[in-house]
């Protein structure tokens, strides 16, 4: 983030009291300053409070260093998320986020319009998404395969809503992917692998190996919600 090095300096901070603070190295505020530097989300957090500021005006405060247009630049809300354009057509999403420990709630009062969830957190997205976005904290290991597709426990990830009758369609576009499910009765996170038309079923699939994670068939009845993972925080 070009914005790091202008606000360390106008603190008048080097690199290395910056990465003190924050607790990283100091070869990680050097590569957080370069252009598209990918900084986890718990380090932004950490940066942005630093500062005294959120993350949202982290993005909004480089804008204007770059001497965008501020007016173009207006946040704006949309299903429950909030957005802010950046450049290159790129968006910060603030969306609602749903810890582990509030899975039960979320299910009980999923009918319930204007629902309000305490927390939020923020993605940079390439584009607009159009259907309600989602960011849900995951539960286990059990798609934790140790690959660099590896969803671990307690991951943070963004979803995109989408209406859960897709899947009979049994396009290739939607298999072998990480959904996010709200069920009746929990929230997982698993792979679709395929679609049983017989039994309007979809096939949940495990990336970890292990013999205590089973693939199974979950029935389209039993899922409130479906949600395409997008991205993901660890």
């Amino acid at each position: 983030m070009y914005i790091l090095k202008q606000l360390r300096r106008k603190k008048n901070i080097s690199q290395t009291d910056l990465a003190k603070e924050i607790g990283v190295s100091l070869r990680t505020i050097q590569l957080y300053e370069k252009k598209n530097a990918n900084i986890p989300i718990k380090n932004l957090t950490k940066i942005a409070d630093y500062f005294e500021m959120t993350i949202a005006e982290l993005y909004l405060y480089e804008v204007n260093d770059f001497e965008e247009s501020y007016i173009r630049k207006q946040p704006f809300a949309k299903h429950g998320s909030i957005f802010y354009p950046l450049q290159h057509g790129k968006y910060l999403i603030m969306t609602p986020l749903v810890l582990t420990e509030h899975y039960t709630e979320y299910i009980r009062n999923i009918d319930l319009t204007n629902k309000k969830i305490p927390f939020k957190t923020g993605f940079v997205i390439d584009s607009l998404e159009e259907a309600p976005c989602m960011a849900f904290e995951v539960s286990g290991d059990s798609m934790n395969d140790q690959t660099i597709k590896a969803i671990p426990n307690k991951t943070i990830v963004l979803g995109i809503g989408l209406e859960k009758d897709q899947f009979s369609n049994t396009s290739m576009e939607l298999l072998n992917k990480p959904y996010v499910l709200v069920c009746k009765d929990r929230i997982i996170c698993k792979q679709i692998s395929g679609y049983d038309d017989q039994k309007k079923s979809v096939r949940c699939h495990n990336l970890n190996k292990s013999p205590e994670y089973q693939d199974f068939d979950l029935p389209l009845d039993e899922i409130l919600q479906v949600f395409k993972v997008l991205k993901k925080q660890l």
